[in-house]
């Protein structure tokens, strides 16, 4: 089980728009967000799906002085295919860059539907549509 994913961002404010609205299909919303203040050195933003009573994907600002991790790979599972759908286009639409688009994957599952965008950073994106059983 995770509890959450962290990584580092080279822009900050253009990392958090881009999550909120890649994101949004999904279901999930900035639910926290830290100041250098709070954290003693970068912001933090935490984005949920509502479920839970706390955040599971965090974006960090790079420290001063350092880069952004190198590119990750975070895979998010949707509710529909539709939801696949539009996690595509919305990650397009806000400056994220096509990395498969949204198709049945037949060597997952027979029923699996998936699609694969970069962020602004080049971390790798996945979001999977997995029928249930």
């Amino acid at each position: 089980m995770i509890a959450h994913i962290s990584f580092a961002v080279s822009d900050y404010a253009r990392s958090k728009a881009f999550y909120r609205a890649a994101l949004a299909p999904l279901g999930y919303t900035l639910v926290m967000e830290l100041t250098p203040q709070v954290t003693g050195s970068v912001y933090v933003a935490g984005f949920g799906d509502g479920s839970a009573k706390h955040a599971d994907f965090f974006i960090a600002s790079a420290p001063p002085g350092s880069k952004a991790n190198d590119p990750m790979h975070v895979a998010f599972w949707a509710k529909s295919p539709a939801h696949v759908d539009a996690f595509h286009a919305a990650a397009i639409i806000s400056g994220g860059n096509d990395n498969g688009a949204p198709g049945p994957r037949a060597e997952y599952g027979p029923d699996d539907y998936v699609a694969f965008a970069l962020d602004p950073d080049g971390h790798r994106l996945e979001v999977w549509y997995m029928k249930p059983v």
